[in-house]
């Protein structure tokens, strides 16, 4: 068995298409109407189409998952960020754990949570 997909549930499509461009250079690989296949392995659903495949209330900024990411200039990253989304909302701005890696967590649009890390 392997992954293939993680998918997020978004309530503006465009709008999440353009965040995962802008900050992490992913592309479309398939748009179908609310469905979309983003580079990586990213799939966003249009909350509206989850919520009735899953017949149940949708719950966003839930804290239970993370999307994690790598990056090696952690400090453009950071500023990338800043400059393109000001209106960021933070776990932790940029920080260095113990064993020295240096991460930062934030919330995308939708509440969804994301880390940024240097390799390990």
């Amino acid at each position: 068995m392997k992954l293939k997909n993680v998918l997020i549930v978004t309530k503006d499509i465009e709008k999440s298409k353009k965040y995962y461009h802008d900050l992490f250079g992913l592309n479309v690989v398939f748009d179908n109407d609310g469905n979309v296949i983003m580079t990586e392995g990213l799939v966003l659903q249009d909350e509206a189409i989850w919520k009735r495949f899953i017949g149940k209330e949708i719950k966003q900024r839930n804290n239970a998952t993370e999307l994690y990411f790598e990056e090696s200039d952690i400090e453009g990253f950071s500023a990338k960020l800043e400059r393109l989304y000001p209106d960021t909302e933070y776990v932790n701005t940029l920080m260095t754990h113990s064993w020295g890696q240096r991460v930062i967590r934030f919330y995308d649009p939708d509440g969804n949570l994301i880390e940024v890390g240097t390799p390990m």
